[in-house]
């Protein structure tokens, strides 16, 4: 499970940012993709954090989202009745589980997600307050 940090490398010293995870910052080059857990991005619009999480082999039905405590959890689960006899396996599917902190800029109720080709995507439209605005400031 991802851990939020509090280091200055890892967003602004005052606590966790919504970027927060164990990886620290994303230039750090410190990176490595834990063991069975998915890749994803994040990008961000005016109104909300776009994630397209890499879950290839799983269905609709195999991943749960829920939030809990200002955190999103994304589980995906893959029950395998029987070992197929591989001569090669250079894809495993195994069960992943991603953290979000939300960090209260996210309007939970109107969190939405679907799932297409292997991707799922979510959308978390932020808060009106962590929207970004712009205010022009008149020079006297």
């Amino acid at each position: 499970m991802y851990h939020s940090c509090y280091s200055a490398g890892c967003g602004p010293a005052y606590g966790r940012t919504f970027y927060s995870n164990h990886l620290g910052h994303p230039f750090s080059g410190g990176f490595k993709r834990p063991k069975y857990n998915v890749p994803m991005n994040i990008t961000e619009t005016d109104k909300a954090f776009l994630i397209e999480l890499y879950a290839t082999g799983f269905s609709k039905e195999d991943i749960s989202l829920k939030v809990e405590n200002d955190v999103l959890l994304i589980i995906g689960k893959k029950e395998n009745s029987a070992s197929p006899n591989f001569t090669r396996q250079e894809f495993p599917i195994k069960n992943f589980e991603r953290t979000i902190y939300l960090n209260g800029q996210i309007d939970v109720e109107q969190i939405a997600a679907k799932s297409a080709n292997g991707v799922l995507e979510i959308t978390l439209p932020k808060t009106e307050l962590a929207q970004k605005k712009e205010h022009k400031v008149d020079v006297q």
